[in-house]
């Protein structure tokens, strides 16, 4: 293995030949401390990396009447950076394997200065609406961001520790919205409505210090250099799909709300960009925060189960913000609301759980077969990986279906409940789907609870 301190390589590229995290000895000599390593910084470019993808949940509340935007107009430039993030996940998940874990983690944090020096720029009364989408599209790149970085961080972790390890990567990553929305939060409370631009003045050099510490401190794994067929492999099965679908209504829920949130408490119950801002920002922070708390459950009780419960109680959620909505009541419509998200959370850590679960079973079995052990738990490394990357990208787009199914729903009913309604439907069924893919005898196969997997 090339000495992951050796500091004659650090300082151009840092590539580890030998990677066995399944081996007890080799993960707890040397494996867990390059991994920690590498997950830590990970977290930290991906954090900025969310922020920049959802700065747009931040700027639509500094533009009042001078902007002449309607809530259409606003939902738009929300929506536009959920789309092109999804997209984004497809080619971001490839280049781990093109360019290396370490390698791409800097370019991916660089590419952030051009939607935040660009916006900085524009971002002012009498911008056209298009400039504005442009600058909103710029900014999906760091939707991007999460797909490598979880792809990545998947390929450094055995087994047992993955739902802790992704699920605390993923809920630093996404706390970066919550930051994001607080950095807001501080800048019209304490200045107004009337300098976003201090928003990207605060990140920029932020985005600087991602770069370099990534640069400086992480690794390439050398075993999964120029593997760019497993994403063509990994679409052959049932399961990447049904995966997807899952993600789309735990994750998609999470970043769909934390662009709307602001909007529809300004819409439905006539808040203003403070009181809007005061209280947006905690969905997502508790929704980051619950993250790993669903990975860490699922590794002891299963994702299956988790996942299952957590999309019931999702259910439930919608139900009393239906109600809540209809009572025109914005204490027990905001308190649902950050129960929705916490669920988001939980299901967020949970459904990323069984993704590398799911061939992790397939693996064993193979390896019961008489296949050899150490290419089959590459194997499943690689391919969960991919789906990772796939589904991330899937799920993403359920932010965008949020989004234009509020922006529909306050065009023609001036309400959020004809939406709320549709993702009411929606969670009822994910929870089929999970129990009938997962859960339901004789589907539960392995003693990870998850089952479904073709085996």
């Amino acid at each position: 293995m090339t000495a992951p301190g050796n500091e004659e390589d650090a300082m151009t590229r840092r590539w580890i030949e030998h990677w066995d995290p399944e081996d007890d000895e080799f993960w707890e000599t040397t494996g867990k401390r390059v991994a920690r390593r590498n997950l830590w910084f990970s977290v930290f470019s991906e954090h900025i990396g969310f922020s920049i993808w959802t700065l747009w949940s931040v700027v639509v509340l500094f533009m009042g009447p001078a902007y002449g935007f309607s809530a259409a107009d606003k939902f738009l430039l929300v929506s536009t950076p959920t789309v092109v993030g999804a997209i984004m996940r497809i080619p971001y998940t490839f280049a781990v394997a093109r360019f290396g874990g370490r390698n791409w983690t800097v370019s991916s944090a660089v590419l952030l200065l051009i939607p935040a020096v660009l916006t900085a720029i524009v971002l002012h009364p009498g911008t056209s609406l298009g400039t504005f989408v442009l600058m909103a599209a710029l900014g999906g790149v760091g939707g991007g961001n999460f797909a490598s970085s979880m792809t990545n961080i998947n390929t450094f972790y055995p087994e047992r520790h993955k739902g802790w390890a992704l699920g605390l990567n993923a809920g630093g990553g996404n706390l970066g919205v919550a930051v994001i929305q607080l950095v807001g939060l501080l800048v019209i409370g304490t200045v107004g409505a009337t300098a976003p631009r201090l928003v990207l003045y605060l990140y920029l050099p932020l985005i600087v210090i991602a770069a370099t510490c990534a640069a400086l401190f992480m690794d390439n794994l050398a075993s999964v250099r120029g593997d760019t067929k497993a994403m063509r492999e990994v679409v052959r099965y049932g399961h990447t799909w049904v995966m997807s679908l899952l993600y789309v209504g735990t994750f998609g829920s999470f970043i769909g709300y934390s662009f709307a949130f602001g909007l529809v408490l300004q819409n439905q119950f006539g808040r203003t960009p403070l009181q809007a801002a005061a209280v947006t920002f905690l969905g997502p922070l508790l929704g980051s925060l619950s993250r790993p708390i669903g990975g860490w459950l699922s590794d002891r009780i299963g994702g299956g189960r988790v996942t299952f419960a957590t999309f019931g109680a999702m259910a439930l959620a919608t139900v009393v913000l239906v109600l809540a909505s209809s009572a025109d009541s914005l204490a027990t419509f905001t308190a649902a609301f950050i129960v929705l998200f916490v669920l988001t959370g939980i299901g967020n850590g949970s459904t990323y759980k069984m993704i590398p679960a799911i061939f992790q079973v397939k693996a064993r079995a193979a390896i019961q077969a008489g296949a050899d052990e150490a290419t089959e738990l590459r194997n499943a490394r690689r391919l969960s990986g991919a789906l990772i990357g796939l589904a991330g990208a899937v799920g993403a787009l359920g932010g965008l279906f949020i989004n234009l199914a509020f922006r529909q729903s306050f065009a023609t009913a001036h309400s959020g409940v004809p939406a709320f309604v549709g993702f009411l439907v929606f969670y009822a069924v994910c929870v089929g789907v999970t129990w009938f893919g997962y859960l339901r005898k004789p589907a539960v196969r392995t003693q990870v609870a998850l089952a479904g997997a073709e085996v």
